[in-house]
């Protein structure tokens, strides 16, 4: 009898993948056409010139739609979004960007519509083209916030025509008088990659530490990140915490003499997405361009030109990484502190950035 009833079981079967597949098809075919009906997608991303260049015409090429790319920094978006709402106003469709904005603004206030529905591309959804064997979603509901890009950063640079990394064997190094003066940071109390950077000191050694360094050591403080690249390459502040390592290997490539920090045994390697996270908003002036413009950003072409042009290793395993550096893809069996995790973002982060602000505040 089973023998009997193997052959319609399996039939069955695999007319309804069929068929799912059908609808899949159908459904992309129908939210394309819609998405071409509204001509154009505005997306705010990290302010890059590359992106700002090649996102546009290779996905007008691909679609026939029109990408209106707002460059800038992703809390200064978010609060500008907060603001329009106020106003029953959204100017903004796909927002790709860090962890901070994705959950401390964007998923509290609710202003993102579940992406994972929307996801159609077959090549997309296909386990097996990413290194994790699935999507990897950040937010904790699984289906908001996707991340597509997972490298290994190195908070610290040096110049070396200035400091040896030989001289900075441990983080206590950081600490020693000779480098009073002589260290730049982006400012730790301002939400983003900065309090995220003070946020895994602080896990790893602690609140003195952490105090000595941000306000014994009298580093420079800034909130823009060019600046404290600049003052790295002229070796005015020849130690940094903030720098992002896809500038500071543009100037190597140019000759500086600037290179990652990576002597210092007790300080692990972060993983991070950096700016590699997508998501769209509710709301939004082009939702189906919206839709259409996550999924190609995902596939392997969209993925490909974001990890170019950022430096950043692609989370889908299709992609040649042979443009990176090893050292920023994470390796298997390595253990890394995951700067991103959402848990880490939402509470210990911020209430790291409170309390450096008090102690900066009384100092």
């Amino acid at each position: 009898m089973r023998q009997f009833f193997a052959l319609p079981i399996f039939v069955m079967l695999a007319s309804q993948a069929a068929a799912q597949g059908a609808d899949a098809t159908k459904s992309w075919d129908e939210m394309l056409a819609a998405a071409r009906q509204e001509g154009k997608v505005i997306v705010s991303g990290p302010p890059s010139p590359e992106l700002r260049q090649t996102l546009p015409r290779v996905f007008k090429q691909r679609y026939g739609i029109t990408v209106d790319y707002v460059g800038g920094r992703s809390n200064e978006t978010a609060a500008k979004l907060r603001a329009e709402r106020q106003t029953g106003f959204v100017s903004v469709d796909v927002m790709v960007g860090g962890i901070q904005t994705m959950a401390t603004i964007l998923h509290r206030e609710k202003m993102l519509d579940p992406l994972k529905p929307a996801l159609l591309m077959p090549e997309v959804i296909d386990g097996s083209k990413w290194k994790i064997g699935k999507l990897w979603f950040s937010d904790p509901e699984q289906i908001y916030v996707l991340r597509i890009t997972n490298s290994v950063g190195t908070p610290f640079h040096i110049n070396t025509d200035k400091v040896r990394p030989d001289e900075l064997r441990s983080a206590a190094d950081l600490l020693d008088p000779k480098w009073r003066g002589k260290i730049s940071v982006q400012d730790p109390t301002t939400p983003g990659s900065s309090s995220n950077h003070a946020a895994v000191l602080y896990v790893l050694f602690g609140e003195e530490f952490v105090k000595r360094f941000y306000i014994d050591q009298k580093p420079a403080i800034s909130r823009d990140t060019r600046q404290v690249t600049d003052w790295l390459a002229r070796g005015i502040y020849p130690i940094t915490l903030g720098a992002e390592d896809s500038d500071v290997d543009q100037l190597r490539k140019q000759g500086l003499p600037v290179a990652p920090l990576r002597s210092m045994a007790d300080v692990p390697g972060v993983t991070s997405a950096g700016f590699g996270q997508v998501a769209v908003l509710n709301l939004a002036p082009h939702p189906n361009a919206a839709r259409v413009f996550a999924n190609w950003l995902a596939s392997k072409e969209g993925c490909e030109i974001f990890a170019r042009a950022k430096a950043a290793a692609p989370l889908r395993n299709d992609i040649d990484e042979s443009f990176l550096p090893p050292e920023v893809i994470p390796r298997a069996g390595v253990t890394y502190f995951d700067g991103y995790d959402w848990e880490f973002t939402m509470t210990t982060k911020e209430q790291v950035r409170l309390r450096l602000k008090e102690l900066m505040q009384t100092h």
